[in-house]
């Protein structure tokens, strides 16, 4: 009795399914990467007071500054491509970020102030902001949340 397994239609089978997770995987990559990452300079102004300028070209976002009165950097500047996970800031710390399909989202605690950067708003100390190119959020030590930024609980725990 003959089985309907032959070697040629086992390694046809083979080669079907490897091109079929190959362009699913590309594909998903794609989708995942294709509207570029955030992308944030981090500077001080004349005053000496940190700012950052985000930018992200897919959203047509260009020269949005935010910028915390009353703090100092001490001149330490850079810009920092939000692509991975675990990027060094210059001054601050990112408390969390999710990267998983760009440009994600990044919070960053500065100074004790909460900035989260979302595609559809800026979160600026829990107070949502619509995204403007070349608009100034102005963060001042009153604006401080009462409870310091702090990174997300870990589930199950």
């Amino acid at each position: 009795m003959k089985s309907g397994f032959t070697a040629k239609s086992i390694a046809l089978l083979f080669f079907a399914v490897l091109a079929l997770y190959v362009a699913v995987f590309y594909g998903i990559e794609r989708a995942r990467q294709h509207k570029g990452p955030w992308e944030v300079d981090f500077q001080t102004n004349a005053e000496g007071s940190p700012a950052l300028i985000v930018s992200q070209a897919k959203l047509g976002l260009s020269d949005v500054r935010i910028v915390v009165h009353g703090e100092n950097a001490s001149n330490v500047t850079g810009r920092v491509s939000f692509d991975q996970v675990k990027r060094p800031v210059p001054f601050g710390k990112v408390i969390y970020e999710d990267l998983t399909f760009l440009p994600g989202v990044v919070t960053f605690d500065l100074f004790g102030h909460e900035i989260e950067l979302l595609p559809r708003a800026l979160i600026a100390d829990k107070k949502l902001v619509e995204w403007k190119s070349g608009a100034t959020v102005d963060l001042w030590p009153t604006n401080k949340p009462a409870e310091p930024p702090h990174p997300p609980k870990a589930r199950g725990r």
